[in-house]
């Protein structure tokens, strides 16, 4: 296979070309035996790899991530890594932003101080994990860690998201498909009912009036969703309205809310203790990434616990957020000395129980749509025949 890469030696100049290897981990091997650094590589079909811009998303942190931890593995200084990404980046923002990291780098600010400007980019938890590898002397490493995070967490948003889109499809063609019969299809049948005068069916009545509501006072109704929809964005953004949401949202999704959450808070943590963060700061780090809210509130509980010496199971044991299984396997960490370890293996199982959890939503939620859509669109059909069936008993 041909694959296209960019690569920095050690002197940071940027090289780009194609090799030919028969995987691409064959060819970071080939370009590292050759004394540089492999930046980006990608297959040669897909076309040039591509570029970070802060712009987007998440990802592009990944993406930086990755490529500041090869160089810095490789032995680059820090300094001169990021003179090189910021050479290599096409974005205006991206240049931007690592320009004035590596300034702020320069004027005597540590790397985490640097980052620590630009929290809409990087966020708190990234910056507890360089600021640990600062105190370590182990930034290279910490960033390495922090690379397989992310990567987690972006192949767990990713599931999610793929495993949204039929059910918003189906919900999307459904909500159209009935929207079309009620002011499209149905008026014109009222046409027809009201030159017969024909006695109509009640449920036909009552479909044929709430058409006509819908045709007449559409702008109405579709004022009121908006309206209503913008006061439930308010509620829910403050603290009571997003409890109330997230404990609605545990009793309707208990099992996919409780997998999810234990293996982003877990793997969050552990990843935190692997990379030397003392365990009151990572708990605190951690407790940031849990998006549910009842189950954040628990956690000021567990440290409490911890600063009263209960250590990390009991406090956790006795706040009842996350399931027995996992609450076994962080007492045997404990037990045992392993605890960042045992963490990230108990992320691992409830990241494949989430992904089991959501196949089993999923297999549940699609076929009460389809009833639901096809109860609603039986019921338009029925009331029309009924109707025109009872056109027939009209005497001529």
């Amino acid at each position: 296979m041909i694959f296209s890469y960019k690569a920095t030696s050690m002197d940071g100049i940027i090289a780009e070309g194609l090799i030919e290897a028969a995987d691409e981990t064959a060819a970071v091997a080939k370009l590292r035996s050759s004394g540089v650094i492999p930046l980006r590589i990608a297959s040669h079909k897909e076309g040039g790899p591509q570029r970070i811009s802060f712009k987007s998303s998440k990802s592009d942190v990944l993406t930086f991530t990755a490529e500041l931890s090869a160089m810095l593995k490789a032995g680059l200084p820090l300094d001169r890594s990021l003179e090189v990404l910021s050479g290599i980046s096409q974005g205006r923002g991206t240049k931007d932003i690592i320009r004035s990291v590596l300034a702020s780098i320069r004027e005597g600010s540590s790397f985490s101080d640097a980052l620590n400007r630009h929290p809409k980019v990087f966020p708190r938890l990234y910056i507890s994990m360089i600021k640990a590898g600062e105190a370590g002397g182990v930034l290279d490493v910490v960033l390495e860690k922090m690379n397989d995070f992310l990567e987690s967490a972006k192949e767990l948003r990713e599931h999610i998201f793929s495993a949204m889109i039929y059910p918003s499809i189906l919900v999307l063609t459904g909500s159209v498909s009935i929207i079309v019969l009620l002011t499209y299809v149905i008026p014109k049948f009222t046409v027809l009912f009201s030159e017969i005068g024909a006695s109509l069916p009640f449920s036909t009545q009552m479909l044929l009036t709430f058409s006509n509501g819908l045709r007449k006072f559409w702008w109405i109704i579709a004022g009121l969703a908006a309206a209503g929809w913008v006061i439930l964005r308010r509620h829910v953004r403050t603290d009571a309205g997003r409890h109330r949401m997230d404990a609605l949202k545990l009793r309707m999704m208990g099992d996919v809310i409780a997998a999810i959450e234990t293996a982003r808070f877990c793997r969050t943590l552990g990843t935190l203790l692997q990379s030397g963060v003392p365990m009151l700061r990572a708990l605190d780090n951690a407790r940031d990434v849990i998006n549910n809210s009842v189950i954040a509130s628990a956690i000021p509980s567990v440290s409490k616990g911890i600063r009263e010496g209960k250590g990390l199971a009991a406090p956790l044991e006795n706040a009842r957020i996350f399931p027995a299984l996992a609450l076994s396997m962080i007492r045997v960490g404990e037990e045992t000395g392993q605890m960042d370890a045992m963490l990230l293996q108990v992320a691992s199982i409830y990241e494949k129980t989430m992904r089991t959890a959501i196949k089993r939503f999923i297999s549940l939620l699609e076929p009460a749509m389809i009833l639901c859509m096809g109860l609603l669109i039986g019921f338009i059909v029925i009331s029309m025949l009924m109707a025109v069936f009872s056109m027939t008993d009209l005497p001529f």
